[in-house]
């Protein structure tokens, strides 16, 4: 069931409570994991500590028996639909850009595009630049996306 903006402001926040909800409880282990602290981050950037390298490889294979599963069982999100994993094109060279592009921003400002929110909540204010950053990014994005190969 897909929500349309011609729905009542109350229904749309009501239906989607359930991720404002997920979205904070993620945040909380976000930042009590330390896995958007800056300084892990860079320890993880300059091969000082496995922190990281442990959460991301703990991450993949979570997914991974998390996908697996998925497809085992047929399953259904919680409005019913049956849940569509996409194939994915096995083009690297777009994926060599984009992992490249991703992982130097990350590596410049010590925080993947998920936490961000989290971590301006949490006082670090100089994020604001990043978010700011990112949104223009994503604006010029959407400028040159007809001429990138996808």
């Amino acid at each position: 069931m897909q929500q349309t903006l011609t729905q009542p402001r109350s229904t749309l926040v009501a239906s989607n409570a359930k991720y404002l909800v997920a979205g904070v409880l993620f945040g909380v282990v976000a930042i009590k994991s330390e896995i958007i602290s800056w300084y892990r981050i860079q320890e993880m950037f300059r091969f000082q500590s496995f922190h990281m390298y442990g959460v991301i490889l703990s991450a993949v294979v979570v997914a991974a028996i998390s996908i697996w599963l998925l497809k085992r069982v047929g399953a259904r999100s919680l409005d019913g639909d049956p849940i569509a994993l996409p194939e994915k094109e096995r083009s690297y060279p777009q994926y060599i850009l984009g992992g490249t592009t991703f992982g130097l921003g990350w590596a410049a400002t010590g925080a993947c595009p998920g936490p961000i929110l989290a971590l301006i909540g949490s006082g670090i204010w100089g994020f604001v630049a990043v978010l700011i950053s990112a949104v223009i990014g994503t604006w010029v994005y959407g400028l040159v996306r007809a001429k990138l190969p996808h």
